[in-house]
């Protein structure tokens, strides 16, 4: 077993402070004597004007840190588990999840206005299709405009007036210490999270047992059983 664990994560800001809780709870097994954070820049963080969806999907948000896991770069790779592909990469293994956050969606906007205040075809920013068909159906005159970049980079664009309000996770407004920019909370069923949404997963290779060992004492149970779930009900439904 190794004493010195290297975790990989994305360098924003949110996932460094998930990355953390990771090394808090690998720390708590007495054989580990230090865990270290390496910040890795995805292909999703450097192309920021397009959606996610047009180059690369989901996986450009983690391939690059699997690829340093593969070539035990590091020996963990931590993500938000909404930003992982349902089919696993092969020879890699994502069965550890750490308990998990409140999985809904808040609004933030101009004014602190709920989505039925706000003025008529106001501009709404999202980089996510889901969020965009299930708030039109919410109010159908809304017009949904593309935003990317992290938590801070979005807020100052709304403060810039370049939108009436943005669509973020519950959960990383959260874990930001930003509750109080809240505008409106969604419930599970104004808006549907996406499968996983709220949950830190950690990823390791198939051929590392003693670190399987290692991540299966720190996996939240109620948590991993709500994922297989959700993940095997979205892969039913595509």
């Amino acid at each position: 077993m190794k004493n010195k664990i290297i975790i990989g994560s994305r360098g924003s800001k949110l996932a460094l402070i998930y990355a953390e809780r990771a090394r808090i709870e690998l720390l708590r097994n007495p054989q580990i004597e230090s865990v270290e954070i390496k910040s890795i820049t995805t292909t999703g963080d450097i192309i920021k004007d397009v959606r996610v969806s047009e180059h690369g999907g989901k996986g450009a948000f983690c391939k690059l840190i699997e690829q340093e896991l593969l070539e035990k770069k590091i020996d963990i790779a931590v993500h938000a588990l909404k930003d992982m592909p349902t089919d696993e990469t092969q020879e890699l293994l994502t069965n550890c999840f750490l308990e998990r956050n409140n999985p809904r969606e808040i609004l933030i906007s101009n004014g602190n206005k709920n989505i039925k205040e706000l003025k008529p075809n106001a501009i709404v920013g999202t980089s996510s299709f889901r969020r965009e068909f299930q708030l039109k159906k919410i109010r159908e005159d809304l017009n949904c405009k593309l935003i990317r970049g992290n938590v801070d980079t979005r807020i100052k664009k709304l403060n810039e007036n370049l939108y009436d309000a943005i669509i973020l996770s519950y959960a990383g407004i959260k874990s930001l210490g930003l509750e109080d920019k809240i505008s409106q909370t969604f419930s599970t069923l104004e808006i549907i999270p996406s499968a996983g949404q709220g949950v830190i997963a950690l990823q390791c290779r198939k051929s590392d047992q003693e670190l399987i060992k290692v991540l299966n004492k720190i996996n939240h149970k109620p948590t991993h059983n709500c994922i297989k779930a959700e993940r095997r009900k979205k892969n039913n439904l595509d």
